[in-house]
């Protein structure tokens, strides 16, 4: 670990309430992971099995489950994601949708997005809050763009951030490595499917692996 990054608390877990914690999927949608979508992250495919694992105990926990989900309008005259990206996730369309291996129930929430952050002039902090939630289960892609931004607005309103890192993707393997690392030593806890898994199930804490 780098010096500055040093500096920091001893306590570094997170003891995870059900009942006060959320999963945040971050934009696994079909233009993200799917063949024929838009702008496809290789390996998004990978991320399907652990993600589920952990929604699947979020749920029978009393937790909740909230799709962050990018979702652009036509006519925009300055669509600000779109002066730096190719478009993509056209509202209302299949690109936009969650992939169906993952595919929300009636009791989970839709937050739709036009930016990184799924906080960003979003209603996701008024459904946290009133829901009672401060502990959030981050995953989805991209691990160094839209997770990444979600996981700072998150750290910055309050909420406990917990990443596991095979349930998240970036752009390359330096962008995974160095955005898990920030997040680690600077937002929040980075951990791995099963511990959370297994935090959600019987209350042990999840451990920060960025200090293993």
């Amino acid at each position: 670990m780098d010096s500055f990054s040093s500096h920091r608390h001893a306590a570094n877990s997170v003891v995870v309430d059900p009942c006060r914690t959320a999963v945040v999927v971050v934009d696994m949608s079909n233009d993200f992971c799917k063949d024929g979508g838009l702008m496809v992250l290789p390996g998004a495919d990978s991320l399907y099995a652990p993600q589920r694992a952990i929604i699947d105990a979020t749920r029978s926990a009393g937790g909740v489950v909230v799709f962050v989900c990018d979702s652009h309008r036509h006519g925009m005259r300055r669509e600000r994601e779109f002066m730096k990206r190719t478009p993509h996730c056209w509202a209302d369309t299949w690109g936009s949708a969650v992939v169906d291996e993952l595919a929300p129930r009636g009791d989970d929430h839709i937050v739709l997005k036009r930016r990184y952050s799924g906080f960003f002039q979003t209603d996701l902090d008024l459904t946290l809050k009133d829901m009672e939630v401060d502990t959030l289960i981050v995953m989805g892609v991209v691990t160094n763009i839209c997770v990444r931004s979600t996981v700072h607005d998150a750290f910055f309103l309050g909420y406990r951030v917990v990443v596991p890192q095979d349930c998240v993707a970036a752009t390359g393997p330096r962008e995974q490595e160095s955005s898990l690392y920030d997040i680690g030593t600077h937002f929040g806890v980075v951990s791995h499917s099963a511990a959370v898994v297994a935090a959600l199930v019987d209350g042990r804490p999840v451990a920060n692996e960025i200090d293993e």
